[in-house]
């Protein structure tokens, strides 16, 4: 199983990552890097260390060796792009790609992983929603001091 073919369930409809300014093209199957940075919001020199540090799988190269991204590498970028959001560490995210790559006998490590980070981001969730009830205190405080009524 490739690395993408673990991410393509719900992100084949978006084929862009989280902070995309504009869908993919439906009438298009390849992107040049400076297409792929424009949908993703992803600078090219984000895009090239990915591929670097064995975050992205191989992307293929026309006969130029230009890099030609797929849909499937748009898939990932989307993934990709929610693990970052939940802070997962790169070290990690790498390992979760090198763990695809390895196949199928590595589910059970994987899914170890992808549960530690949403252990992480519930621990996050929650001191947020502690700290979004002390600002709210103080913004009905305010609101009640300076004369008006509490929100």
């Amino acid at each position: 199983m490739s690395v993408i073919e673990s991410t393509s369930t719900a992100t084949s409809a978006r084929t862009a990552s989280a902070s995309a300014s504009a869908p993919a093209p439906a009438d298009r199957e390849r992107f040049t890097i400076s297409e792929v940075a424009a949908l993703t919001g992803l600078t090219a020199h984000t895009l090239r260390w990915y591929e670097r540090i064995g975050l992205m799988p191989h992307v293929d190269r026309s006969h130029t060796g230009q890099r030609r991204f797929g849909r499937r590498d748009l898939d990932w970028l989307a993934f990709v792009g929610k693990l970052r959001l939940t802070g997962m560490a790169v070290a990690d995210m790498v390992r979760y790609a090198e763990l695809v790559r390895a196949g199928d006998h590595t589910h059970d490590e994987r899914r170890a992983l992808l549960e530690a980070t949403r252990t992480d981001v519930v621990a996050r969730i929650a001191e947020l929603q502690d700290a979004l009830a002390v600002l709210d205190r103080k913004i009905d405080h305010y609101g009640t001091v300076c004369g008006g009524t509490p929100s």
